[in-house]
């Protein structure tokens, strides 16, 4: 075994099998030789996941290994909004169903990896419940800041984003914060689990680089309004997240439509062994489709975007 064991976790069901695992294989096709992931899969005790769905992944000369944890009904009451059912709140729980570890990274599975994390795992938490980058929207935009503020144990400018983040597990069980966790997702609280981290574990947070979570708003203010980043990253950490970040496709899905950075999940949907030609086709020809239907005038439209407004610096 590899030099290097680092536990990480997601949790999903089985209608985001395709996108896990994707974002499994670039973990792996990311990893430095001397690190092996240990990996655990959190989802629902009701879901039939077939675990031979990511097989591939362990066969051979393998870089990981995969455990699987059926999660009983603990947030069957929770609040759920915007689409997003009760698997989200499985992270709250990583500290109790993943006991193996004192410190887990857990990850959102509509990410795409293009860095090795033992650099991140090897970061002391000290007395922090929990590490994770900003939520670059929720912090900077008119809504998001309208969103925080309204919600008096939020802070703007200090509201973390949920979707990658390192749980120091010791700390969390020792303090008994997944019973504060869990009393918490009673609430009708808009962003769920990350609203629930933000307030429990307000004032206790290791503020990551902007690369380990490159989110959909973060990529925009990166490219478009730099220097509003300036307040907490320089010029060197925009510019290395940019090039070499992780993706986090927290709006828009590539599997499903054109949005930013579509073009690099599919290079690694391309390289994965999971690739489809079928799949992979379809999604390219339905869009040719689409496009062959517009109007003359937005197909015009789109021309300038591209031609003019895309060459803007």
């Amino acid at each position: 075994m590899a030099n290097k064991v680092i536990p990480i976790a997601f949790a999903f069901d089985d209608n985001l099998v395709a996108p896990a695992q994707i974002c499994l294989s670039s973990l792996i096709d990311s990893a430095k030789d001397d690190v092996f992931y240990d990996i655990y899969i959190l989802y629902p005790e009701s879901n039939k996941l077939k675990q031979d769905d990511f097989k591939k992944l362990t066969d051979g000369d393998s870089k990981c290994r995969i455990h699987y944890r059926q999660i009983r009904d603990d947030f069957a009451g929770a609040f759920e909004i915007r689409g997003i059912t009760t698997p989200a709140y499985y992270r709250l729980l990583i500290p109790d169903v993943i006991p193996e570890y004192d410190k887990v990274i857990y990850s959102d599975v509509d990410v795409i990896f293009r860095m090795d994390l033992s650099d991140l795992y090897g970061i002391d938490l000290g007395d922090n419940y929990i590490a994770a980058t900003r939520d670059i929207g929720l912090n900077l935009s008119k809504e998001g800041i309208d969103y925080v503020n309204s919600i008096p144990e939020l802070e703007v400018g200090n509201y973390l984003q949920s979707g990658f983040i390192m749980l120091n597990c010791k700390k969390i069980r020792e303090d008994g914060l997944v019973a504060e966790f869990k009393r918490q997702a009673e609430r009708k609280l808009k962003f769920q689990d990350q609203d629930i981290l933000n307030i429990v574990c307000k004032g206790k947070v290791k503020w990551l680089p902007l690369e380990y979570n490159m989110t959909d708003y973060s990529f925009y203010y990166a490219m478009k309004e730099r220097n509003i980043l300036y307040r907490w990253f320089d010029d060197e950490e925009i510019t290395n997240a940019i090039a070499r970040g992780n993706l986090h496709y927290n709006g828009h899905k590539p599997w499903k439509k054109y949005c930013v950075n579509f073009d690099i999940w599919w290079e690694y949907y391309r390289k994965s062994p999971f690739f489809d030609e079928r799949f992979y086709f379809d999604f390219y020809y339905r869009k040719l489709d689409e496009l062959d239907q517009l109007s003359l005038l937005k197909r015009i439209k789109i021309l300038l975007r591209y031609f003019v407004y895309g060459r803007k610096k």
